[in-house]
């Protein structure tokens, strides 16, 4: 069968709002497609069924839902992750 899926990852270097990279990736059979970064502020594809969605994303509601997602997914567990790093160093 195929497997298609979707991740949601932030990634951060140190406590600094403005430093965390919120990344949206779709998936198929272990192949990255499609991405949605912040430090980017739109989808960007990979293979030509990625660059039709990422136009067709860019020029939709959801480029906007994502920008707003390094608040409300990121920003909200960056405390919890960095006093976890700090206990555990």
């Amino acid at each position: 069968g195929f497997l298609h899926y979707m991740v949601d990852s932030c990634e951060f270097n140190s406590s600094k709002l403005n430093d965390i990279e919120y990344i949206y990736s779709h998936y198929y059979n272990k192949l990255e497609y499609i991405r949605f970064s912040s430090s980017v502020g739109k989808f960007v594809g990979y293979t030509e069924v990625g660059i039709k969605n990422a136009e067709r994303f860019n020029n939709g509601p959801e480029v906007i839902t994502r920008r707003a997602q390094k608040e409300s997914y990121c920003f909200r567990n960056v405390g919890n992750d960095v006093e976890a790093a700090l206990t555990k160093s």
